[in-house]
């Protein structure tokens, strides 16, 4: 997601700074491994570092284990069997009659809002971050109720609330409430009923418990304010 001028730093709330940090490392988690991710991911550094930006916030959420015995190739043939290739095969081959199946774990919250429209999810997205001057990369464009842009979004709310103040906290609260919430609920569902997930199992339980405690603890602050 690209983003108009960087956010003005000073005065910093550290809190809501670890929690756009922690945001910012789920919104890769949930991107197709690169290299560098696989190797912090490997050795240790990508737990560790998760555990010291949530020490840093208020909140009271368990890290599970988030390490890998895999190799590159093997964790990102994962991703791809868990998050990106769906099943298909021929029930009639006399007629071509094909069944189809998405992915395991879609990253789109419209796939976990079936009282919502596709059109409508994503509409509001769009108005969403064009509010702020946000837009999605148009060298990599995917649809606006992607997890990964949906996680981007939540930690700019919470770095501009660490520079700027509570507005941003009053329209996080808001975006957890309508979009984040339920995409963060059922990846995690998903992810807990499904096998050999690996590191990715971790981070479905990270992803549930951070954005629900980010939203409760919200909630308690701000909700006669909303």
């Amino acid at each position: 997601m690209a983003t108009t001028p960087t956010d003005p730093m000073d005065d910093i709330d550290e809190d809501a700074a670890a929690r756009g940090a922690v945001y910012a490392t789920l919104a890769k988690a949930f991107e197709y491994p690169e290299e560098s991710f696989h190797s912090a991911a490997a050795d240790g550094t990508l737990e560790a570092d998760l555990r010291a930006c949530l020490d840093r916030t208020g909140l009271n959420v368990a890290v599970p284990s988030l390490t890998t015995d895999d190799d590159y190739k093997t964790l990102a043939a994962r991703y791809n069997d868990i998050f990106e290739l769906g099943y298909s095969e021929y029930t009639d081959r006399t007629d071509g009659s094909l069944e189809a199946e998405g992915p395991p774990v879609p990253l789109y919250e419209s796939k976990y809002r079936p009282d919502h429209s596709w059109n409508d999810v994503n509409l509001d997205l769009s108005r969403a971050y064009s509010h702020y001057g946000l837009e999605i990369d148009q060298d990599e464009r995917d649809n606006h109720d992607a997890l990964t842009y949906e996680l981007e979004f939540a930690g700019y709310l919470a770095r501009r609330e660490a520079a700027v103040g509570e507005d941003a906290a009053i329209a996080r609260l808001d975006f957890h409430d309508r979009h984040l919430g339920h995409a963060a609920a059922g990846v995690a569902d998903r992810l807990a009923d499904e096998p050999g997930t690996d590191i990715y199992g971790g981070f479905g339980e990270l992803l549930e418990a951070f954005v629900r405690a980010d939203r409760n603890d919200l909630a308690d602050r701000l909700e006669d304010r909303r």
